[in-house]
């Protein structure tokens, strides 16, 4: 954890920055799938999670939240992932926590510079 530089972090996942490159791609991982992604593409993956949250589980579902029946589109046109309404929550909750910290760090940034 040394070589990283963590934005947010949340039950299903993590978003960082390598620390010594100048790569400006932000590495999300959540279950077992790392996404390298710029802010754009997380501001399009979160919108994806919102489009999903209209799909519903199956009336007399077993499992409830717990079913894994959601089609979750990524920002990659060849990767969805099926994910329950839980995890559909977290990665909500990790999407846009990370484009908060990013975009409260570059304002203070910003900010410091003056």
């Amino acid at each position: 954890m040394e070589n990283i530089i963590k934005i947010y972090d949340n039950k299903i996942g993590i978003s960082f920055c390598w620390k010594d490159t100048s790569n400006t791609l932000v590495q999300i991982i959540f279950r077992d799938t790392g996404f390298h992604l710029t802010e754009n593409q997380i501001e399009e993956f979160s919108e994806k999670v919102l489009d999903s949250k209209s799909q519903k589980n199956c009336a007399n579902c077993p499992k409830a939240d717990n079913c894994k029946s959601i089609l979750l589109q990524t920002p990659s046109e060849k990767v969805s992932m099926a994910v329950s309404q839980i995890e559909l929550g977290q990665i909500d909750d990790l999407l846009k926590g990370t484009l908060f910290q990013m975009r409260m760090n570059n304002y203070l940034d910003d900010l410091c510079k003056n």
